[in-house]
C-alpha cells in the first residue's frame, strides 16, 4: 500500500521502530502506571520517558506536556479548559476567536461555547490562506483566546504563529491565551515551543499518528502559568488535567515517533520539497490550479484542482487504480462538498469543488519515493485524459 498511498496528512503508517517499542507494554508490561509496586513503577518510568521525548522534540519542558488520546481532545482541553478557568476565576470577558480555516476540532468547541453565551469570532485569511498580522491587532482588546493553526491540513500553508502571537499579546491583559494547532507541522516544519512561548504562544497541540506513531496518543503542550480546568475528572492523572489510566503503549510509541520525526528534519524537508516541485510542475503542465502556491507551505502538501474536473470523481477513479489521495470535501463546509478553507480564501466554489489533496510521506518510515510520485502522475494522466474525453463528448 505504501507505494500507492498519498494521504499522509490524514494519517501515516506505523513506524516499525515505534511498534517495537510499544509491544512490551501491550503484553507482559501491562501494569497500571499509577500502581506503586515494581511493574507499575516501570510503566510510570516509560510514560515519563515518553514525556521527555515529546518535550525534547518540541524544545519544551517535560512538565509542560499533557498527554491526551487525540489532537481533538487536546484542542478541546485547551479551549474548553481555558474558558472554564476564566469563568471560575471571575473573568468578565467572553470574547474568543479562531481563524476561518481551523480544523473542526478547534472550530466546533468554539461554536459550542458560542451557543452558551460566549462571543466567538472568526479571523479572515488572505487569498493565499494566510493570517495577516493586522488581523490580530484588529481583534477587540478584551479578546481572551485566539487559536491559529501552524500549518493547514488541506493547503499546507504555514502561518507566522510567533509573529501573530506577539501581535495578539501586545497591550492585552494577562488573562489571555494564544494557541496553535501544530498537528500537521510536527515532523514537517521546525517547532520550538520555547521560542514560540517567548513570542507569545501559550499552548500547542501535536498528535502521534501524523508522524509514524500510533493512533490514540497526542499532547497539549502549554505554559505552566496558563489556567486550565479539566474536561475529565477522576483519578487526577496528567497533573489533574486529564484523568484516566494512561494508554502506556500508545504514549511510549508517541515518544519514539517524536524522536524520529525531528531527526534529520532538514534533509527530509529538502527531499520532500523536491518531490513536491516535481509533482507540481507536472500538475501545472496539465492546467491545474495549485492553492496557496504563493505562501510558504509544508513540503509534502499539494492542494490543487483541474478546472472542469470534479475532485471526488477524480479521487474515486484513482482509488480504483490503487492510488489513495483525498478530495477537498474531507473538511468541507457542507455546501456541496466544497472545502471551507478554499471558500475562506475566496476561491470560486466551482473550482473549489474540483480540489484534490496529495500529501506525501516524509517520516523516517513511509517516505514517498520519486518512483511512487511518477506512478501517481502516470495514473493521473490516464484518468484526466479519460474524464476530458467524456467532457468533450458531453
Amino acid at each position: 500500500m505504501a507505494a500507492h498511498y498519498f494521504d499522509h496528512n490524514a494519517t501515516t503508517p506505523l513506524d516499525p521502530f515505534v511498534l517495537e517499542a510499544m509491544l512490551p507494554f501491550m503484553g507482559a508490561n501491562f501494569a497500571n502506571p499509577s500502581a506503586t509496586y515494581t511493574a507499575g513503577r516501570e510503566a510510570r518510568r516509560a510514560v515519563e520517558q515518553a514525556r521527555e521525548q515529546v518535550a525534547a522534540a518540541l524544545d519544551a519542558d517535560p512538565s509542560e506536556v499533557i498527554f491526551t488520546a487525540s489532537g481533538s481532545e487536546a484542542n478541546n482541553l485547551l479551549i474548553r479548559g481555558f474558558a472554564d478557568a476564566l469563568r471560575t476565576e471571575g473573568a468578565t470577558t467572553t470574547r474568543l476567536a479562531c481563524t476561518q480555516i481551523e480544523h473542526s476540532c478547534v472550530a466546533e468547541p468554539l461554536r459550542a461555547l458560542a451557543r452558551s453565551g460566549w462571543d466567538v469570532s472568526e479571523v479572515a485569511v488572505n487569498a493565499s490562506g494566510v493570517v495577516e498580522r493586522s488581523s490580530m491587532t484588529a481583534l477587540p482588546m478584551d479578546t481572551c483566546l485566539v487559536s491559529v493553526m501552524s500549518a493547514n491540513n488541506e493547503t499546507g500553508a504555514l502561518q507566522p504563529v510567533a509573529d501573530l502571537g506577539a501581535a495578539f499579546k501586545r497591550d492585552r491583559h494577562d488573562m489571555t491565551c494564544f494557541h496553535t494547532d501544530a498537528v500537521q507541522a510536527l515532523g514537517k516544519h521546525p517547532l520550538s515551543f520555547r521560542k514560540l512561548n517567548t513570542a507569545g504562544v501559550d499552548a500547542l497541540t501535536v498528535s502521534g499518528h501524523k508522524i509514524g506513531g500510533p493512533k490514540g496518543a497526542a499532547a497539549l503542550v502549554r505554559d505552566r502559568q496558563l489556567p486550565l480546568m479539566p474536561l475529565v475528572y477522576g483519578g487526577g492523572q496528567e497533573q489533574g488535567l486529564r484523568s484516566g489510566t494512561e494508554n502506556v503503549a500508545a504514549i511510549v510509541g508517541f515518544g519514539v515517533a517524536c524522536t524520529r520525526a525531528v531527526a534529520d528534519l532538514e534533509m527530509r524537508t529538502l527531499q520532500a520539497h523536491r518531490l513536491q516541485q516535481h509533482l507540481e510542475a507536472w500538475l501545472r503542465s496539465r492546467g491545474a490550479v495549485i492553492f496557496s502556491a504563493a505562501a510558504e507551505r509544508l513540503p509534502n502538501t499539494t492542494f490543487a484542482a483541474f478546472p472542469g474536473i470534479d475532485g471526488e470523481t477524480l479521487v474515486s477513479l484513482l482509488d480504483r487504480q490503487g492510488m489513495a489521495i483525498a478530495s477537498g470535501a474531507a473538511c468541507g463546509s457542507g455546501k456541496s462538498g466544497v472545502s471551507a478553507v478554499l471558500l475562506a480564501m475566496g476561491v470560486d466554489p466551482v473550482l473549489a469543488k474540483g480540489a484534490i489533496r496529495i500529501s506525501l510521506g516524509m517520516m523516517p518510515y513511509g517516505a514517498t519515493s520519486i518512483e511512487a510520485v511518477d506512478r501517481l502522475i502516470g495514473q493521473l494522466d490516464k484518468v484526466l485524459s479519460q474524464l476530458q474525453r467524456f467532457a468533450a463528448v458531453a
